[in-house]
């Protein structure tokens, strides 16, 4: 009987490659289900047999550390190369662009709350 492997909603499409093609490598059979036309079913891989679904879930459990090690690494030499830009950086390079966000976003806000504040004041 098929068993849950893997929930694929919300998932970069890299990754989904990548297991498909480590349970490729390994000769574990598996099917895809979709989220269908509305988005609404469940997006998974299934093993077909039970038998290998722990030795699929521990190739799993090893790609997902050996994957967060390199998106870690990869962060940490962004972050060194200076590439990672925070909030600080954006307000001291292009102050202007940051403020006139910043009140379009207050703006909307007021707008679309004042109607409700404003409701049982009359």
């Amino acid at each position: 009987m098929a068993a849950l492997l893997f929930k694929l909603r919300d998932v970069p499409e890299d990754e989904a490659r990548d297991i498909r093609r480590l349970l490729d490598e390994h000769e574990i059979e598996y099917y895809e289900t979709s989220a269908g036309n509305w988005g609404i079913s469940l997006p998974a891989l299934w093993v077909r047999h039970e038998e290998d679904l722990d030795r699929a879930r521990d190739l799993l459990q090893a790609y997902q550390a050996e994957r967060a090690t390199r998106a870690r690494l990869a962060y940490e030499d962004s972050v060194k190369k200076g590439e990672n830009k925070r909030f600080t950086d954006m307000l001291r390079e292009q102050p202007l662009r940051v403020l006139v966000y910043l009140a379009v976003i207050l703006a909307v806000l007021y707008l679309s709350t004042m109607p409700f504040v404003n409701l049982g004041g009359d």
